[in-house]
Order: structure tokens, then sequence, then C-alpha cells
């Protein structure tokens, strides 16, 4: 297997920790005991850093502001350049949050509808659609809820690395081939993640605006934050590079086909990631630069009772031993890992990325800092 399938099947195949999108973080006590409280987020960094995890960067929230920002470690393994702390760091399926929120805006300004169907939003793959998704609705997609299947098939994803269609139109083939799967549960009755739910609204935003999703993601909700940092895609030398295997990795395979881009995509620095955590938690206090009150609680509620999925989020009532209200994700690109708590009452927040993954428990490197930090936050 050459070593961009090898991208493709950890994309595709890698079941419950995806690469576009880990699932949302289930945070343990174990993994609380690497990286001690007392110490301050510098110190954690500095901690986790080295051999094949090269570097880290964390932000930390308290009663929304920035009180803590530190990075450590090296840009690409074996390097000289250190990182900085305006250096981007690619978010993985973090990013659907902010998916989530762009669309969230083209509701309230009656340009979409949380509630019309699928066969409506998208006409032109109603008769080719399975039966059980024409009734699918926007919320149903963002949360997880929709019945579709995690990702299309590995052979298809290959494809899209070598497409030359105009985005909108390898979104719409996306499309085609996930909505012809077979459904893995009724829509509504279960929770399962899904990149190519996500992936599809996006592509209903596209079809709705006439715009491509990476120019309504910049002018609803880049612009809007000033996330000047914010871009699409594998980083390049002189910035941090992802690693596969503890070796850096550039180009093409250095990330998921753009095609998937709605489903996690992003890059940004830590500085930008943290102003949309504040607007987040901000926003459900009448705060936030860009929905009403109203929707900010919307895309943070579960979309149904007992279901643990929100509008690009993770709801959970506990984490870090604290029960509190909280919004949680992580994400990869099998290169990258990155993980964001929300607390919404109190407006505190832990984000941490790393620019290495689960092949080199860099994932565990991440937890481990962010449980710290929350422990730290702790009353």
């Amino acid at each position: 297997m050459n070593h961009r399938l090898c991208l493709i099947a950890l994309a595709v195949c890698a079941a419950s920790s995806l690469v576009i999108a880990a699932d949302a973080p289930q945070l343990s006590a174990s993994a609380a005991a690497q990286a001690a409280p007392a110490l301050g987020l510098q110190a954690r960094l500095e901690a986790s850093v080295g051999g094949k995890v090269p570097a880290m960067g964390a932000v930390s929230i308290r009663h929304g502001q920035v009180t803590e920002l530190a990075v450590a470690g090296l840009r690409a393994k074996a390097g000289a350049e250190a990182v900085q702390r305006g250096d981007v760091w690619h978010l993985g399926s973090n990013g659907k949050a902010m998916t989530a929120t762009m669309v969230a805006r083209l509701v309230e300004r009656g340009v979409l509808s949380w509630d019309a169907p699928l066969s409506q939003l998208l006409p032109e793959l109603a008769n080719d659609m399975q039966p059980a998704y024409r009734d699918v609705t926007l919320r149903d997609l963002l949360a997880h809820q929709a019945g579709l299947q995690a990702d299309i098939d590995e052979s298809w994803m290959a494809v899209f690395y070598d497409d030359k269609r105009p985005l909108h139109e390898q979104r719409l083939a996306f499309a085609r081939i996930a909505l012809a799967q077979a459904p893995a549960f009724a829509r509504g009755a279960g929770d399962g993640y899904s990149n190519s739910g996500v992936l599809v609204a996006g592509l209903v935003a596209e079809r709705a605006t006439g715009l491509s999703y990476e120019v309504l993601m910049q002018r609803e909700l880049f612009e809007p934050l000033g996330l000047r940092s914010a871009g699409f895609g594998a980083t390049h030398r002189g910035q941090p590079l992802g690693h596969k295997a503890g070796e850096p990795v550039e180009g093409m395979e250095a990330d998921n086909p753009a095609v998937i881009a709605p489903a996690g995509g992003i890059f940004m620095s830590l500085e930008d990631w943290a102003r949309f955590a504040v607007d987040q938690m901000a926003g459900e206090q009448g705060r936030g630069k860009l929905l009403k009150a109203p929707t900010y609680r919307l895309l943070h509620q579960p979309a149904r009772e007992g279901g643990k999925f929100a509008l690009g989020w993770r709801a959970q009532g506990s984490m870090a031993g604290v029960t509190a209200r909280h919004l949680a994700h992580t994400g990869s690109n099998g290169a990258w890992f990155a993980l964001i708590v929300l607390k919404p009452d109190s407006e505190d927040a832990v984000l941490v990325a790393s620019n290495a993954s689960e092949d080199v428990n860099a994932d565990k490197a991440v937890r481990a800092v962010a449980i710290a930090t929350l422990k730290a936050m702790a009353p």
C-alpha cells in the first residue's frame, strides 16, 4: 500500500477513532496522572513533547478570557525551528462545530431551514438517495442523527485525491455515494458519528448560496471573528508540520482530500481558535458576534433526548471529575490531534493541539494536558 493509500485507510477505516475526527473525548483519571495539575500550562507542555510528539500548544480560558497560551517543541521532528505562539495547527473535526455555526448563520437569515427535508435541500439527489434519507434535516446531519454511515468506502475516497473537478461537483459526487449507502440506523434512533453527514450539510449550504464551502466559511465565520490565520488543507514549511509514524509529512498526503473539508479540513492559530471558543460560550449569554443567543443554545444542546451529540459538539454532564455541562470534541487527520473542551455556564475552556496523532500516542498526551488543566480550573 503506498503512502497516499495509507492515509486514506486511516481516514476512512479507523472505526471509533476516525482520522478526520475522532469521537469526542472520554478523558480518564489515569491520563490525568501524567500531567500534574500543580504545573502551569507551559510546564505541562514541555513535559509532554519530545520523541515522537514534536510539538504541542494549548490555551486556557477562564470566565471568557484567555489566561494562558503556551507552545512547546519543534515545528518538525529533527528540525531546528521551535514552534511559535502564532503558528497554525490543523484542527481536524473540531471544524465540525465551525461548519454548524456557518450553517446556523444561513438559517437565521432564512437562506436555509433546520427542518426542511433533504429531498428538498438536494433535489438533484432525491431520486437516487436511500428512501430513509429523504426526510433527514440539517439538524440530523450536523448532530449525527441522520443514520448515514461514518464514511464512504475507501476505494471511492481515494479517487478524490486526483479529482480535478470544482469542489462543489466533487462534494455532489461524494454525497451521491454516501446517500446511496444503506443506513446504519433509523433516522433519530441513535448516535452514529458520520463525517459524510457533515459534508452533506456543507454541500447543502453551497447549493443554497452558490458559493463554495471555503468562501462561506471565510465570509460567515473567519472574517466576522477576525480569524486571520484560518485556512484549509495541509500546513507548509515555516509552520508546524503534521507527523505520521513519527516523521513529518507535507503536501497532498499530509491531509485528507479537500472534498472532505466541511467535516474537518481547517487550520488556524491557537489565538484564533480561542476566539471561536470564547464566542461560542459568550453567545449563549447574548454576547456572541455571529448568532442570536437562542441559536447558540440550539447548537449546544443534544439533538434528541438522551443523545450525546449536539450540532458539531458532544455534550457531557461531567469531565475530569467535575459535574457541569461540557461541550467537547477531538479532531485528527492522522498527522495531528486536537481537543477542545468548553464549560459554557462558567465560560471556561481548554484547547490543546499536537502535530502528531494517535499512531504515536499523541492523543494520550493531549488528553493528559487537558485533564490536568481542567483539574487546575476546578473550584
